[in-house]
């Protein structure tokens, strides 16, 4: 009988050292599972530099094209009577239709249209400026400027554009003398050499128009385009921007 007893005592305790094996396997591989996903869950160590924004990180790419000012490359180049005569300080603009006070300057017919022009296209502007004056007197002038024709002259120019190349079209503009240009834009013309660039005339006139200007020019540029001219009453000079702005409009300078 007691040792019947004693084979049980001996079943029971081994039945009871087995379950407690089982349980401490378990409660191990809980806490290994649970200090795993612990880790996973970590968040990561932060920068030693803070994270940028999306834009504080972007930078503009040298590619990328700047847009031009309108009229960047356009010039308005004109010979006037009245930037380039000898004329009392406060000269009275009323006494003689070649002279005309815009935008608070003194100029003539010519200078006028120019400053229409370069206002619509935002061109900029150069007035051709000889170094000998001509006489107060636009009679005079004309008188002198038949001289100068017939001579076949070429007046020494004061005044020069900078950076030529810089400019792809030449608005060119100058008064009908004698049915012709003024010498001293043939001065000009030689001077600069416009092969590759566009040239738009426009004259001031006392109804000649251009006479045989244009073929003048094609003749002294032959390596310009030249696009269809203006040609203005002087008389009109002041109250032409309509008609100089349909002409800019047809020739696709402004909208």
């Amino acid at each position: 009988m007691k040792k019947w007893m004693a084979m049980i005592w001996i079943g029971l305790l081994a039945v009871s050292l087995t379950a407690c094996s089982s349980n401490g396997q378990t409660d191990g591989s809980q806490a290994a599972s649970s200090g795993s996903s612990s880790q996973v869950l970590q968040p990561e160590a932060s920068s030693s530099q803070p994270p940028q924004s999306p834009a504080a990180s972007e930078t503009p790419s040298s590619a990328q094209a700047v847009a031009e000012e309108p009229g960047a490359n356009l010039l308005v180049a004109y010979f006037s009577y009245a930037e380039n005569a000898d004329l009392p300080d406060g000269v009275d603009a009323s006494t003689t239709a070649s002279i005309q006070s815009w935008n608070g300057e003194t100029t003539g017919n010519t200078g006028v249209v120019a400053a229409m022009i370069a206002a619509a296209t935002g061109a900029d502007t150069f007035s051709i400026q000889t170094v000998e004056k001509y006489p107060d007197s636009y009679n005079a002038t004309l008188d002198q400027g038949q001289e100068e024709r017939n001579a076949n002259a070429r007046p020494q120019l004061a005044t020069h554009v900078e950076n030529l190349e810089s400019y792809d079209v030449i608005f060119l503009g100058f008064p009908n003398w004698w049915a012709d240009m003024p010498m001293a834009v043939y001065s000009f013309l030689e001077e600069a050499d416009l092969s590759g660039k566009t040239i738009v005339p426009f004259v001031t006139s006392g109804g000649s128009g251009f006479s045989g200007a244009i073929r003048t020019i094609e003749s002294l540029e032959s390596g310009a385009t030249i696009q269809e001219g203006l040609s203005i009453s002087g008389s009109s000079a002041a109250d032409a921007q309509n008609q100089i702005h349909e002409w800019l409009r047809g020739l696709g300078y402004i909208e």
